[in-house]
C-alpha cells in the first residue's frame, strides 16, 4: 500500500507568551519568559509561587458566556487555538466534506480546575452530593475534540490521546497516520491543558518537579543549566490542520511543511524518572527517522523536551549524541520551555509549531536562562543559548516525554514539490 503524504495547512497558538502563532512565534525568537506571578488563586502557602500562564486572555472575546461556562479553561483553550488554525487553513466549507475531517487531540490532565472546584464546593458543604450538571462533560479529557467537532461539524475520526506531556504529540502522529492510511483528508490535531491550578500546583510540588525560584521566576526555565532544579508550569494551546497533500493542492491551500514521521516508544523504568542512559529517548527518535526514511544527518534541529529537571535534560542530551553521533554537534537543539514553561500535554503541539516555523523563517529559537555549564552534559553541542539563530532548517524533530515512560516524537520538513 502507497502511503499518502501529508502537509500542514493551518496553524493556532494560545500560549504564556502569545495569543496567536505571530505573538507566540515573536516572542520565542526574542527570547521572551512568559513566567510571572501565579494570579488564579492565593499562593501564600505554596512551595511555587509562579507559573507561566496564559495572559490577557477574555474567553468572552471568542465564546459566548453560556457556552464558555460549560467549559473548562483547557477545552477553552482548544477552541479558541483552532479557530486560528481553521482560518489559517482557509477551508471552503461549502465544498468541504466534513465526513473526511477528523479531531485527534490531546490533553494529559483535562479539566482539573472543573473536578478542583467541584469537590471543594461539595466538601465546603453539608456533605449532599449536589454536583454541577456539567461536572462530568467539562471535565473528562475527550470533551476538547468533542467541542471541535461539534462547533465545525466534523464527522470524521475524533478521539483524545491521554500520554502525559506526550498526549498531544501522540495525537498528531495518530493524526498524520489517518491521513497516509486513507482514513481521512484533513485531521484537526494538538493539545491544550489548563493545570495552574491549586490541586496542579500542589500536586507537582509535592512530587518536587517544580522550580522554587520564587525569587526570579523569569530565569526559574533553564534547561541545560547547572543549577536547574525543577520545571515551571505552564497552560495554553496549539493547534494543527493536518491535510493530504493531493487534497491541499487541489484547493490552492498555503502549505507550511511537510510531515515526515512520527515514532513512540516506552522506557519501561520508572513512572516519573526518565531512564538514566535516556534509553527511551533514543529509541523514539531512532524510530522516528525510520519512519520518515531519513538518515540522522538529514536534521538541522531537535527542540528537546528539555524541561529543566535535573535528570531529564542529562538523558536527552546522552539520547541525542547516540542517535546522532558526530553529526549530533551540527544540530541546532533548543527548548523553548525555557520561555513557555511545560504546557504538559500540550507541550508538543507548541514546540512542533515552532518547529514549523523555524523552518519557515530559517531561525532557531533559543534556549534562554542559560549561565553555568553543567558538566553532565557534553558543553560542545549546540543548545542555541540564549539567542535565536539564523539557519536554513529544512528538517526538525520535536521530543515529548511523559510520565509513565512515554516517548514520542515527530519530524516536519520542508516541502519538496
Amino acid at each position: 500500500m502507497k502511503l499518502r503524504r501529508v502537509v500542514v495547512t493551518g496553524l493556532g497558538a494560545l500560549t504564556p507568551i502569545g495569543n496567536t502563532v505571530e505573538e507566540y512565534w515573536n516572542s520565542l525568537i526574542n527570547g521572551v519568559s512568559g513566567a510571572a506571578p501565579i494570579t488564579y488563586f492565593d499562593t501564600t502557602n505554596f512551595k511555587t509561587k509562579f507559573a507561566c500562564e496564559v495572559k490577557n486572555f477574555n474567553v468572552e472575546d471568542f465564546i459566548d458566556r453560556k457556552e464558555a461556562r460549560r467549559m473548562d479553561r483547557y477545552a477553552q483553550y482548544a477552541i479558541v487555538a483552532t479557530d486560528e488554525a481553521v482560518k489559517d487553513a482557509n477551508f471552503d466549507f461549502e465544498t468541504l466534506d466534513k465526513d473526511r475531517v477528523g479531531v485527534i487531540w490531546g490533553s494529559g490532565i483535562g479539566g482539573l480546575e472543573t473536578f478542583q472546584e467541584e469537590v471543594i464546593n461539595w466538601t465546603n458543604g453539608n456533605g449532599t452530593p449536589k454536583f454541577n450538571p456539567f461536572f462530568i462533560p467539562k471535565m473528562i479529557a475527550d470533551i476538547a475534540g468533542g467541542h471541535i467537532s461539534i462547533k465545525y461539524g466534523f464527522r470524521g475520526p475524533n478521539f483524545t490521546t491521554v500520554s502525559a506531556c506526550a498526549s498531544s504529540t501522540n495525537a498528531m502522529i495518530d493524526a498524520f497516520n489517518y491521513i497516509r492510511l486513507g482514513h481521512a483528508d484533513v485531521m484537526v490535531t494538538g493539545g491544550s491543558e489548563a493545570a495552574v491550578t491549586i490541586a496542579g500546583m500542589g500536586g507537582f510540588n509535592a512530587m518536587h518537579a517544580l522550580s522554587t525560584r520564587n525569587d526570579d521566576p523569569k530565569t526559574a526555565s533553564r534547561p541545560m543549566d547547572k543549577d536547574r532544579e525543577g520545571f515551571v508550569l505552564g497552560e495554553g494551546a496549539g493547534s494543527l490542520i493536518l491535510e493530504e497533500y493531493e487534497h491541499a493542492i487541489a484547493r490552492g491551500a498555503t502549505i507550511y511543511c511537510e510531515v515526515g514521521g512520527g515514532g513512540m516508544s516506552a522506557d519501561a523504568h520508572h513512572i516519573t524518572a526518565p531512564h538514566p542512559e535516556g534509553l527511551g529517548a533514543r529509541n523514539v527518535m531512532r524510530n522516528c527517522l525510520k519512519d520518515a526514511g531519513l538518515n540522522p544527518e538529514d536534521v538541522d534541529a531537535v527542540n528537546m523536551h528539555g524541561t529543566s529537571t535535573p535528570l531529564g535534560d542529562i538523558a536527552e542530551s546522552k539520547a541525542i549524541i547516540e542517535v546522532f553521533g558526530e553529526h549530533a554537534y551540527n544540530l541546532n537543539l533548543n527548548s523553548t520551555k525555557s520561555m513557555t514553561g511545560h504546557l504538559l500535554g500540550a507541550a508538543g503541539a507548541i514546540e512542533t509549531i515552532s518547529c514549523i516555523l523555524a523552518i519557515k523563517h530559517g531561525i532557531v529559537p533559543p534556549t534562554i536562562n542559560h549561565f553555568t555549564d553543567d558538566e553532565n552534559i557534553d558543553s560542545k553541542l549546540n543548545f542555541t543559548f540564549n539567542k535565536a539563530q539564523k539557519r536554513d532548517v529544512k528538517v526538525v524533530m520535536s521530543n515529548t516525554f511523559g510520565f509513565g515512560g512515554h516517548n514520542a516524537c515527530v519530524l516536519v520538513k520542508k516541502l519538496e514539490e
